[in-house]
């Protein structure tokens, strides 16, 4: 099941463990939403607002996150291998060096965010 939510407002709200794989979550506000240990696996996240959103654990392998807003949003442990994250603003999101897997090549220090 593909799930459209382009544009949708889920702002704050509790999306842990959701199976949002494929999604097309572009341009959708999902700031201070907890989406720890959600499968956004191949989604759509492009110009979405990840701010201070939950992203611990979460899978987000091939996602497409180009131009997202991740300002200060938590990435430890999550998965971001073949992510598109071009574009993406990082400034202030707190990773973890030993269990957030970036895309290959990937400088996460390089685009302002921060070991924490």
């Amino acid at each position: 099941m593909t799930h459209r939510l382009q544009g949708a407002d889920l702002s704050g709200l509790d999306l842990s463990q959701a199976n949002l794989r494929d999604g097309d979550l572009s341009k959708a506000d999902l700031s201070k939403a907890n989406l720890a240990e959600a499968d956004l696996r191949g989604a759509y996240l492009i110009e979405a607002f990840l701010n201070d959103a939950n992203l611990g654990d979460a899978n987000l392998s091939n996602a497409d996150l180009s131009w997202a807003n991740l300002y200060a949003a938590i990435l430890r442990g999550a998965d971001l291998r073949g992510a598109d994250l071009s574009g993406a603003h990082l400034e202030g999101a707190k990773y973890s060096a030993s269990n957030t897997r970036w895309p290959y090549g990937f400088r996460p220090e390089a685009t302002g965010a921060v070991l924490g």
